[in-house]
C-alpha cells in the first residue's frame, strides 16, 4: 500500500491506526482504520485502477435506496478513497463460518432484484457481446491457450471464438440493465440491522455496466469460488424471478446458460493469467469448478455456438487447468 499520510491527515484520520487487509485478485488494496473519527476503510487504487467509476456507481446504488459504503473522503487524482466500514461479515466469511446458506442467498437475490429493477445510470459502459467476446479472448486465448498448446492462438481461432461468443450472447444483451459483474458472496455484506433489500451491502462494484440481468444471477448461484448446493441455487433463482415478475422464465433460463458459458470459460482461464502474470497460483484451485460449471452450461441449446467452437478446437480432455500448471495442494 502506498503512503497515504497526507490524504488521511487532511481527512481527519492522521492519528488512525492502519491495518492492511488481505489482497484480492485486483491491483487495489484496502486497510482498516481504527482510532479515527469513525470506523473506516482506506482504498488505495494505483494506476491502472481508477476510482471515478467506483464513485459514480456508489452514488447510483445509494440513490436507489440500497446499501453501498458511504464516501468519507476522496482523492481522485491519486487514487485514494476513505469508505464507510461495513465490518467483516461478508457473505463469504459467514458461509465459511457455517452460517445457514439459504437466508444469505435469498437476501442476496432480493437485493439483486431491486438493483436490476431500478433504471441504470446512462454513463455505464456496455457489457454486451463485443466486450464479452473481448474479455473471453483476453484470458482464454491470450493465457490459457498458449499454456495448454504451447503456441499462441492464431487469427482464425480468435475470429471463431469472437463469432461464437457474439452469436451466443447477443440475443440476451440488447436490453441492458445495471450489471454489477462480480455479484458473489465475497462482495456482499450482511448488514443485520437494516431491512431487506438494504440488508445486503454491495462492494467492489466499480466494473458495473449495462448488460443482461442473468449475468449477475449466474455470478451468485454459479460461484466460481465456492460450490452452491442445487437446492440453494434453485431457491435463489425463484426468489429473484418472483421479485421480477416482468421476466419470461424460459427466456431467462436461456440467458443464464449463455452468460454462464461465457463467464465460466473466461474465469477458468483468468486463474491461469493470475498464476502466470501476477504470481498468484492459489487461484488455480478454482479451475476445476469453473470447467465443471462450463460443461453444465454447454448442455443448454442457447450455448450451442460456443459448444461447437470448443468441440472443434478443444478436446474435452484438455478442458481443465493446463497440464503444465501445478495446482496447489
Amino acid at each position: 500500500m502506498r503512503d497515504a499520510t497526507d490524504f488521511l491527515r487532511a481527512a481527519g484520520f492522521g492519528a488512525a491506526r492502519i491495518d492492511p487487509l488481505p489482497a484480492d485478485a485486483s491491483f487495489r488494496t484496502y486497510a482498516r482504520l481504527t482510532g479515527g473519527p469513525a470506523p473506516a476503510l482506506l482504498m488505495d487504487a494505483p494506476p491502472p485502477e481508477d476510482v471515478r467509476p467506483f464513485l459514480a456507481v456508489q452514488r447510483h446504488i445509494a440513490g436507489i435506496g440500497l446499501s453501498a459504503p458511504s464516501i468519507l473522503a476522496a482523492d481522485e487524482a491519486n487514487g485514494f478513497l476513505l469508505l464507510e466500514d461495513f465490518g467483516n461479515a461478508t457473505h463469504a466469511a459467514l458461509l465459511d463460518a457455517g452460517e445457514d446458506a439459504l437466508p444469505l442467498y435469498l437476501e442476496a437475490a432480493e437485493t439483486l432484484a431491486a438493483l436490476h429493477a431500478a433504471p441504470p445510470p446512462a454513463h455505464l459502459p456496455a457489457w454486451g457481446a463485443a466486450r464479452m467476446a473481448e474479455t473471453t479472448a483476453a484470458t482464454f486465448l491470450d493465457w490459457w491457450w498458449p499454456a495448454t498448446f504451447g503456441t499462441p492462438a492464431d487469427a482464425a481461432t480468435h475470429a471463431e471464438l469472437a463469432a461464437a461468443i457474439t452469436t451466443m450472447v447477443t440475443p440476451f444483451t440488447t436490453a441492458g440493465c445495471f450489471v454489477h459483474r462480480d455479484y458473489f458472496p465475497a462482495n456482499l455484506m450482511r448488514l443485520a440491522a437494516r431491512p431487506s433489500p438494504r440488508r445486503t451491502g454491495l462492494i467492489d462494484f466499480q466494473d458495473a455496466a449495462h448488460g443482461s440481468p442473468a449475468y449477475d444471477l449466474v455470478s451468485l448461484v454459479e460461484d466460481a469460488r465456492r460450490d452452491v448446493a442445487p437446492g440453494i441455487r434453485a431457491a435463489a433463482i425463484t426468489r429473484y424471478l418472483d421479485a421480477r415478475g416482468d421476466l419470461d422464465r424460459e427466456d431467462f433460463a436461456a440467458a443464464m446458460a449463455a452468460c454462464a458459458a461465457q463467464r465460466h470459460l473466461r474465469v477458468a482461464a483468468l486463474w491461469v493469467r493470475l498464476d502466470r502474470r501476477d504470481s498468484k497460483p492459489h487461484y488455480l484451485v478454482h479451475g476445476p469448478r469453473c470447467w465443471r460449471l462450463l460443461a453444465a452450461a454447454l448442455e443448454h441449446p442457447a450455448t450451442r455456438p460456443l459448444r461447437d467452437f470448443l468441440d472443434a478446437r478443444v478436446p474435452p480432455a484438455l478442458r481443465r487447468n493446463p497440464v503444465a500448471v501445478t495446482e496447489p495442494a
